[in-house]
């Protein structure tokens, strides 16, 4: 298999836990945690994951390519199980670095405001066919430009034809606190206070690039599983074990660092990432029967100009 590189000036152009198979769901979405006085704009890491920094490189995504003006946008082959059957579709994500303002935590339109900080955003979006209806999924994720392991901010929403689901992740400082809206029954809209000393199984594609992989580490983290579903269920966290190797030189075109992550025994993911910077993610297998497989990718500006042409994997 082989894949396209495309580097374009920014003034050239710029398992599934679906439930499908039903619209109906007997899930609660009870609060948890207890409520705080009022929230806290720290950027200090909590414990648990300031224990892992000695495996990420905090200064990974602080390399000048994302000063360029451009997004690098994937284009993935992906596979995942829909009403029971393996469905077939592209998968893209997309990583550029934005000005968040404070006030809103959003990029902002302002660039004279005081309260800016930069963040690296990571959107994936998918579109899968099936026999009744496609399926549409955005995740947005964000994080702050020197902080690739803590997630700073994220959204997920889903639409078919059984209706649409949203929901928002925000660390305050002190906890993330999640908002939701879904269509199934026994969910509706809600609140959450969740722990913050997680790891996000959405985020790993972007987390795990930063790795100190030379290092070949082996250490434990909490995850959070995928959020990239039509529920709005109660977030399940699981104990994880993050294993890196070397890849066979078979696995993937080009030489690659191969990361699993063990969530627990019966659900196990395998990642692969180049071994060049900026250690592009080449491949996934997850436990629930997702994967990818890099098809091309490129470097533009995606909001001012249409896809470029370029060769496809073969």
């Amino acid at each position: 298999m082989r894949y396209s590189v495309r580097r374009w000036p920014l003034g050239l152009g710029l398992a599934l836990s679906l439930g499908a198979g039903s619209c109906s769901s007997p899930e609660s979405a009870p609060v948890a945690g207890k409520p705080v006085a009022a929230p806290v704009h720290g950027e200090e890491l909590p414990n648990a994951l300031r224990s892992l920094t000695p495996e990420f490189n905090a200064q990974w995504a602080m390399d000048t390519l994302w000063e360029d003006g451009l997004a690098e946008v994937a284009v993935y082959n992906a596979e995942r199980v829909v009403y029971d059957e393996v469905r077939q579709f592209e998968y893209v994500q997309l990583t550029v670095k934005e000005e968040f303002n404070q006030q809103y935590k959003v990029k902002t339109d302002d660039y004279q405001r005081p309260d800016l900080f930069p963040v690296m955003k990571v959107n994936q979006f998918c579109q899968i066919p099936t026999d009744q209806y496609p399926y549409h999924f955005l995740t947005s994720l964000f994080f702050r430009r020197e902080n690739p392991v803590g997630l700073y901010k994220l959204t997920n929403s889903s639409q078919e034809w059984c209706g649409n689901t949203f929901k928002a992740f925000q660390d305050d400082g002190l906890q993330y606190m999640q908002t939701y809206n879904s269509y199934w029954d026994g969910q509706g809209a809600g609140r959450r206070r969740l722990r913050r000393d997680v790891l996000f199984e959405d985020a790993l594609p972007y987390t795990l690039r930063s790795l100190r992989f030379d290092a070949l580490p082996t250490f434990k983290a909490t995850i959070c599983e995928l959020q990239q579903t039509s529920k709005a269920s109660p977030p399940v966290f699981y104990n994880a074990e993050i294993q890196v190797r070397q890849a066979p030189a078979t696995d993937t075109p080009e030489p690659a660092w191969l990361v699993r992550v063990q969530l627990n025994p019966e659900k196990v993911s395998t990642y692969w990432f180049a071994r060049k910077y900026p250690n592009m993610l080449l491949r996934q297998e997850a436990w629930d029967g997702r994967k990818l497989a890099l098809k091309k990718v490129s470097r533009y500006a995606y909001w001012t100009h249409p896809a470029p042409d370029s060769t496809q994997a073969n």
